[in-house]
């Protein structure tokens, strides 16, 4: 299965590719004037160390120096790995020059809506392994 997700920004846009490999997910979020690979996070869906049946996940990221795109393909990444119990790997990069607080914080609250998007289209989830 292959979906995107746009979503308009007061600048300017952001879209998110998701596509399932095998029993995992890949997630391009890309957006901004120069849309890039400035980050890829791959986040593993594990039992929370609270305990109970919640699951967590655990995150190894790289980014390119001098990026900030961490931010944003973690949370995705790690929300996905949990919501839907599978390994996700979320590549991407937003970028805009001279992006202000305000701006920024509207890129983060567009990620968190578009995991809400998800969640709320009601994709079967895999139990815990």
């Amino acid at each position: 299965m292959e979906r995107t997700i746009t979503k308009s920004l007061s600048f300017g846009e952001l879209t998110l590719q998701i596509t399932e490999v095998g029993e995992d997910l890949h997630l391009l979020l890309t957006g901004g004037t120069k849309p890039h690979v400035g980050c890829v996070v791959l986040a593993v869906p594990r039992p929370s160390l609270a305990g109970g049946k919640d699951i967590a996940a655990t995150s190894s990221v790289l980014n390119l120096t001098g990026h900030k795109d961490e931010a944003i393909c973690r949370y995705m990444a790690e929300e996905m790995a949990k919501r839907e119990n599978k390994v996700t790997v979320c590549t991407g990069g937003f970028h805009v020059d001279d992006i202000t607080k305000e701006q920024i914080a509207e890129v983060l609250s567009a990620v968190k809506d578009m995991a809400e998007t998800l969640h709320a289209a009601g994709r079967p989830s895999r139990a815990p392994q």
